[in-house]
């Protein structure tokens, strides 16, 4: 499946008459560094099951498709730290449970299993020179150091993974792509609860905002910047 499958026949007209539509890459700097947006516990449910039995105990669980994701991102991060590219997190911060987040996982308790809600989930959980940030927006960049943080580490590119793709991964890729950076979304390491707003995200974020590449196309990526190379 892909965004192709959610156009109508005007968007693809649309498309194919205009030379507004993106013709080629963006292309991506030589300095990135990982965003890892929302993989906590309540964004995927525990255990893994279909979103369907996931939301009984945990309501805003994605399911299965996001579990994928994250067993995508795992191998991803590895390749982040291998080329020493600066990786960094985001949950949700405990009082941020304003207009934009209604959420019910917002307030939940431990849940089975005994997890966290807001714990970022084992199998991609933060390392040693890893950086965790609390966000209270669904942007990465709001009111936190994120910024700071790039720029003091000379980085000109942001690959953004995570949940969900048409909210918090949405918001923290067109603020990056406000703030001048290059952006890359990587599409398979991200997921939302409706297949429809997640491609059509993706496909939004790539006709304006960023290049959206596969998992295995954005950790050869990686290893081409530890090199120096600039990768369209």
């Amino acid at each position: 499946m892909s965004w192709t499958g959610f156009l109508t026949e005007r968007d693809h007209a649309v498309l194919a008459a205009t030379s507004w539509a993106k013709s080629a890459p963006f292309g991506l700097g030589t300095r990135p560094a990982v965003l890892v947006v929302d993989l906590y516990y309540a964004a995927l449910g525990y255990p893994r099951a279909d979103i369907t039995d996931a939301v009984a105990d945990w309501p805003s669980a994605c399911g299965r498709p996001g579990w994928e994701a994250v067993d995508r991102t795992a191998p991803l991060l590895d390749a982040a730290r291998a080329a020493d590219v600066p990786v960094v997190y985001f949950h949700q911060a405990p009082a941020s449970y304003g207009r934009w987040n209604r959420k019910p996982s917002a307030r939940l308790a431990p849940r089975p299993g005994g997890k966290d809600p807001n714990g970022i989930v084992a199998e991609v959980a933060p390392r040693d020179g890893d950086v965790v940030l609390a966000k209270a927006g669904p942007s990465g960049f709001h009111e936190t150091p994120l910024d700071t943080v790039l720029r003091s580490r000379g980085v000109d590119t942001v690959l953004v993974c995570g949940e969900a793709t048409s909210g918090c991964v949405r918001a923290t890729a067109v603020d990056a792509c406000t703030r001048g950076y290059r952006v890359c979304v990587v599409g398979d390491c991200c997921f939302d609860r409706f297949e429809a707003s997640h491609w059509v995200s993706l496909f939004d974020l790539d006709q304006k905002y960023a290049d959206v590449l596969s998992a295995d196309r954005a950790a050869a990526y990686l290893r081409g910047a530890a090199e120096g190379r600039e990768v369209a």
